[in-house]
């Protein structure tokens, strides 16, 4: 780690040679996985795995779809033959809304969270309140397994009980929140209303949400400094927000594609497309990795320094599936709802933000004369989704016919 504003070397590195380096790996990876992974022996049998040498090669491997892996995985437990060890040598095993089921590996930092935290300002010596879920989902050890690498102490927050978080950060004064952007607004707010002094925090790592200009300027106003990673449960760091604020960086470990939705074709930068992730990680290895987000590449270099690749943020769903407040909500959950509700003919959930937090509406079609227990079916959602939403009973024929199940409009807020 370099005594500068960069985690390491290979975040200055030169473009070209970055490229070279990766798709040399890149060509060892993918020999190596379609020896030892069962997924990938299928999957790639006919192609020559040692053929692939640039990224416009890249284009001859098909894509695996994130929408796709709890199928996959149902069909074969538990990993659908992805992973290239046995399930009892991973170090902890998550279960994800979907259900989806993720591995983690032995090994320092094997989520690579500690460079985006780095790029944030967190140091050595200092202290994290971490407001990430620690339960059965990944997001909790994902960021501390990072602030443990840089060498921080970790207050393991989780989610809820927000005037509890408060009395342990005025009680420990962490310097950096880690969490959704949502729950810290309302850390903030609770501290501000118990006349709790949380000002050591300073800096903010967020993610599991939007984070709209407006909800930046209010957190700003608290004198709190957030910035964004974008990682997942299977791959772990994506790409990071620096100080700059000016696009994402890509990971190290990571070659990143935009392609148009649906395909496997490569768009040029400025061009909005689906984010295809390929991880040169050797234990579960996740090769053109079809995100389901979608986003564009930014031409240039960033002014920070660092020389990656950019990503211009999250710009929507390529599947109509969502992120709320951390968690995946799918149109095969609202499928569900409408099982389980025989009185439902149509059904459109609405995704936006309320007061600076995701919000979902559910309106629904009666298929009969009688109208659906809204209440009921707010329960059902919850249930199958693990988040609350409002459920709005709606005139027969009112749900445009367009196909659409999930609408989110965060992306145009």
């Amino acid at each position: 780690m370099l005594d500068s504003e960069f985690f390491d070397e290979l975040e200055i590195r030169d473009a070209d040679e970055r490229d070279l380096s990766q798709f040399e790996a890149l060509g060892r990876h993918l020999v190596a996985t379609c020896e030892e992974a069962p997924y990938y022996q299928d999957l790639f049998r006919g192609i020559d795995a040692a053929s692939i040498k640039t990224r416009a090669d890249l284009e001859k491997l098909p894509i695996t779809r994130k929408s796709d892996i709890s199928g996959l995985q149902a069909k074969n437990p538990p990993f659908a033959g992805i992973p290239a060890i046995a399930p009892c040598n991973f170090q902890r095993l998550y279960q994800s809304p979907g259900p989806t089921y993720e591995p983690e590996a032995d090994g320092a930092d094997w989520w690579g969270i500690a460079r985006s935290l780095y790029a944030a300002g967190v140091r050595p010596g200092e202290i994290l309140h971490n407001s990430f879920s620690y339960h059965l989902t990944p997001a909790g050890m994902m960021l501390e397994s990072g602030a443990r690498a840089i060498g921080c102490a970790v207050i393991p927050a989780g989610t809820g009980q927000s005037e509890q978080q408060v009395q342990a950060i005025a009680h420990f004064r962490p310097q950096t929140y880690a969490g959704t952007p949502s729950f810290l607004k309302i850390l903030l707010e609770k501290a501000k209303e118990l006349g709790t002094d949380v000002s050591s925090l300073g800096k903010a790592v967020v993610s599991g949400e939007a984070l709209p200009p407006a909800l930046r300027d209010e957190i700003k106003a608290y004198g709190v400094f957030a910035v964004q990673i974008y990682a997942s449960a299977d791959l772990g760091l994506i790409a990071y927000e620096t100080k700059a604020m000016e696009g994402l960086i890509v990971d190290e470990r990571l070659i990143v594609e935009i392609v148009r939705p649906g395909t496997g074709e490569q768009l040029p930068p400025g061009e909005i497309g689906e984010v295809v992730v390929t991880s040169l990680n050797r234990e579960y290895p996740l090769i053109r990795f079809a995100t389901g987000d979608l986003s564009s590449l930014m031409e240039g270099q960033s002014p920070c320094g660092r020389t990656g690749p950019r990503l211009t943020g999250w710009k929507g769903r390529a599947d109509q599936s969502a992120k709320v407040k951390g968690m995946f909500i799918t149109p095969g959950q609202i499928a569900d709802v409408i099982k389980r509700h025989p009185e439902i003919a149509k059904a459109r959930l609405v995704i936006d933000q309320q007061d600076g937090q995701d919000a979902m509406t559910l309106n629904i079609e009666p298929s009969g004369d009688a109208a659906p227990d809204s209440g009921a079916v707010a329960e059902t959602l919850q249930a199958l989704s693990k988040l609350k939403g409002v459920v709005v009973v709606v005139n027969k024929g009112s749900l445009a016919n367009d196909g659409i199940v999930i609408e989110d409009q965060r992306a145009a807020q």
